[in-house]
């Protein structure tokens, strides 16, 4: 049996371990390649977050108090989890997301290590021994933080959610998740399914798909200690600016404009399909797509041509019927601003040497030359399959561009001359860099997050980040017998 054919999930939210109706009533969950009607979709509302937060609260103590091995399975079995049911969620994926089967399939493999790496967590040593100039004995030691909100957005649902999700939960907090509402099964639905069905206590992990409202509460209220979120740049600056009138914690990973530079010792070839790759993947829709290629004037039209002849060849269509490289934007919204970024461009002055053109809402992979530094495609963050190719006369120039970015996420550096890269990559403020590769990359282990508009850091992915964002800090002391004072 399915994860969804054994509950009645249309239509409801998960709250205190049970499959409800929501406050907010219910809403379509509409496929974008086709606009089909896969199901229906609960809606919560604030009251429900209050309900669900105080719930939470209550019950995080005792989760926190389970013996951290038993913690530690629950995590493993929901790796397991993603992989037996890998087919049902890839379609899940492919079909409410718009995502293509590879990219279907590399979010479950994300999941599931990020399981099993979470797994690893509650065993690692949890504080330190402290000298102290008193008879007692001082030590920090590691707590939950309590009920942690999680955020995710609707571009990579699975990924951008769980990685959150499961080191906040094995660390012995509550978790209230809030997915995006046009992509609510795949970053929602089946995320609580599969932690019901691994045996985490009822109420430990609740899902609350809805509207900003939903966002605000789980911010606010009252219970919640820290917020863990995805998302744009502007909502990012409102969550932080809500946690921090609130005096909370607040995770924020958020927009970018990344860069490759490609200097006149790369190979234009291999350069270019990095750049297709970094640009196209997922129709764009990622936090660290390669927005701005900068490219040594030596080798720049032979560049173009490449990866305009690249753009030109990979088919774009429903990735659920067709064997094709790029799927459907999430909606007509997001289609109309790329589109927009691009004909404002090319007003500019840019030329368009690929693509430009889309069909319902399937937009043709693009490549911009020429394009002027005020350019909307190439100053701000497009969020779609776009690749604007900008001239660069030196290093020193291609490091002030990349560097001239409110910004600062992932960088990638083309060049056969590594140390220099690397050299080249630490006068560039982010929170990312590879060399010889493009700018989307994501592995458990490591830590991720960006610098600038881009986030607060890395708060995401790997051991001391994940132990770091989801715990407290509490000052511990012992004597043998009780201290006296001078009154």
């Amino acid at each position: 049996m399915g994860l969804l054919d054994t509950v009645d999930w249309q239509g409801r939210i998960f709250a205190q371990g049970t499959w409800r109706e929501g406050r907010g009533g219910h809403y379509a969950v509409v496929e974008p390649a086709t606009g089909a009607e896969l199901g229906r979709m609960g809606s919560a509302t604030a009251d429900d977050v209050a309900e669900a937060a105080a719930a939470a609260a209550e019950v995080q103590r005792e989760w926190a108090a389970t013996p951290y091995n038993q913690r530690a399975a629950v995590l493993r079995r929901a790796g397991d989890l993603w992989l037996q049911h890998a087919e049902e969620i890839q379609g899940w994926n492919i079909r409410e997301v718009g995502a293509v089967p590879a990219m279907a399939g590399f979010a479950l493999h994300v999941a599931a290590e990020e399981c099993y790496e979470a797994a690893t967590l509650p065993s690692r040593p949890y504080g330190e021994l402290l000298p102290s100039e008193e008879q007692r004995l001082s030590m920090a030691r590691r707590v939950p933080a309590g009920v942690v909100s999680v955020i995710s957005p609707f571009n990579v649902p699975i990924i951008l959610g769980i990685r959150s999700v499961a080191p906040a939960l094995v660390l012995g907090n509550a978790v209230l998740l809030k997915p995006d509402p046009r992509t609510a099964v795949t970053g929602g639905t089946l995320m609580a399914r599969i932690f019901e069905e691994a045996g985490l206590p009822a109420g430990v992990l609740q899902m609350l798909p809805g509207g900003p409202d939903v966002g605000e509460a789980l911010v606010t209220d009252p219970h919640v200690r820290v917020i863990s979120f995805t998302g744009s740049t502007p909502v990012g600056r409102r969550i932080g600016e809500l946690a921090g009138k609130h005096l909370k914690r607040a995770h924020l990973e958020l927009g970018g404009n990344s860069a490759m530079l490609v200097l006149d010792d790369a190979d234009v070839e291999a350069a270019a399909g990095l750049a297709a790759w970094g640009s196209f993947l997922n129709q764009g829709q990622i936090c660290m797509t390669t927005g701005r290629h900068l490219v040594a004037e030596s080798v720049y039209d032979d560049f173009v041509d490449a990866l305009a002849e690249k753009a030109r060849s990979l088919p774009v269509g429903d990735p659920a019927t067709e064997q094709v490289a790029l799927g459907p934007i999430i909606d007509e919204r997001q289609r109309d601003k790329i589109h927009r970024f691009v004909t404002e461009s090319a007003d500019q002055g840019a030329k368009i040497a690929a693509g430009g053109e889309f069909e319902q809402l399937f937009y043709q992979p693009t490549v911009l030359s020429e394009v002027p530094l005020q350019a909307p495609a190439f100053a701000e963050e497009v969020f779609g399959p776009v690749a604007p190719v900008t001239r660069v006369a030196s290093v020193e120039d291609a490091v002030r561009l990349a560097s001239d970015s409110e910004y600062g996420l992932s960088l990638g550096i083309v060049t056969q001359d590594v140390m220099h890269g690397l050299e080249i990559a630490e006068q560039i403020p982010t929170g990312i860099v590879h060399i010889n590769d493009q700018t989307v990359n994501d592995e458990a282990v490591a830590p991720f997050g960006g610098v600038k508009a881009s986030g607060t850091g890395s708060r995401f992915g790997g051991a001391a980040a994940n132990i770091e964002a989801f715990t407290e800090t509490r000052w511990i002391t012992m004597r043998g017998k009780p201290a006296t004072y001078p009154f």
